[in-house]
């Protein structure tokens, strides 16, 4: 029952993903309720969601771009080491630490989706962020993005924003390099025991359906209604977890 549940769950995900983003909001907390600790259900679920992150990145491919003095090559580079790195701390990092934290990043994750969808940003704004901070910035999101992952794409458009990319080639490059940091992430993790491989797979089939229905509704949907249920799960997800937290504690 629960690898249905699992897998009608994910199909949601996928479609949410290709929509609007926040997928990790449906999977995560599923494949902790089918008995993982929260950094197995992490590593799993970053696994199970990755092929369809990398359809929806080659499909985008072609309006990616680097910024003033840092070419796209560079920022592949620079996605690639710290989703590496972010991985490795997630894997040294202890069980009950990463249980812990968990309801904070989804409450940062959530707030950052919030705010990046609700927000305003104005355009043609004077760009203020360098070579060198646009680097260190994209670095240092990677890094998160291989250990948590959440709201790394809102993340991703104000930095390259900041640095001065117009906001359609800034989407572009974000999903491809959110490609590249899940896949230095998931090629670590492969090799962690803790993947639970029936439910990636299970959650991978799911994902990749729904990710192809939401190619298919992408103009037909109401995309700030589909965002603000996003962020109401959030909103749900981060008190349902500080709750356990507390009763566990």
């Amino acid at each position: 029952m629960i690898l249905v549940v699992l897998f009608t769950a994910s199909l949601w995900a996928g479609l949410q993903n290709a929509l609007a983003g926040g997928g990790t909001f449906i999977t995560l907390p599923l494949l902790m309720l089918s008995g993982m600790d929260a950094r197995a259900a992490n590593i799993t679920s970053t696994i199970a969601l990755f092929p369809a992150q990398l359809v929806t990145g080659l499909t985008v491919r072609k309006s990616a771009a680097g910024i003033a003095g840092l070419s796209l090559r560079a920022l592949m580079i620079i996605s690639l080491a710290g989703g590496a790195v972010g991985a490795v701390l997630l894997l040294v990092t202890p069980s009950s630490f990463f249980a812990a934290m968990v309801p904070w990043l989804v409450l940062f994750a959530t707030a950052l989706f919030a705010y990046g969808s609700f927000v305003p940003r104005k355009a043609g704004a004077r760009p203020w962020l360098g070579r060198g901070g646009a680097a260190l910035a994209q670095f240092v999101i990677a890094i998160y993005g291989g250990y948590f992952g959440g709201g790394i794409g809102f993340l991703m458009l104000a930095a390259l924003g900041s640095a001065g990319l117009a906001i359609r080639a800034a989407g572009g490059t974000k999903n491809v390099l959110a490609v590249l940091i899940n896949a230095s992430a998931v090629a670590i993790f492969v090799f962690s025991p803790q993947v639970h491989w029936l439910q990636a797979g299970v959650v991978c089939a799911g994902a990749v359906g729904g990710g192809y229905a939401g190619g298919m509704m992408v103009n037909k949907v109401n995309e700030k209604a589909l965002r603000l249920v996003v962020v109401l799960i959030g909103i749900a997800l981060t008190v349902g977890l500080f709750v356990r937290a507390h009763q566990g504690s």
